[in-house]
């Protein structure tokens, strides 16, 4: 596939490319370029497309769990370095 730059530097993406990246009228892209000299061009998803893509096989955690939680951590930290030393 190609597309040719206009003057302004504009290039249409194919529309093979925009039905594989699910792209629409107005969806951003970000693109990045390797050492090697190829360019990825992958679409930017807003935050809210995030939302639900990682599933919890926990019940929520509290905030006083998640203080226990880290106050055990730090507690077992500084265990580890006391027997270092």
């Amino acid at each position: 596939m190609e597309s040719a730059i206009t003057i302004k530097g504009q290039a249409t993406i194919p529309k093979a490319v925009r039905e594989h990246l699910h792209l629409k009228p107005g969806d951003r892209v970000k693109f990045f370029v390797h050492p090697d000299g190829t360019v990825v061009l992958l679409p930017k998803l807003p935050v809210s497309a995030l939302r639900g893509m990682l599933k919890s096989r926990r019940a929520p955690v509290t905030l006083d769990e998640m203080r226990e939680a880290a106050a055990a951590g730090a507690v077992g930290s500084r265990h580890r370095q006391q027997r270092r030393k």
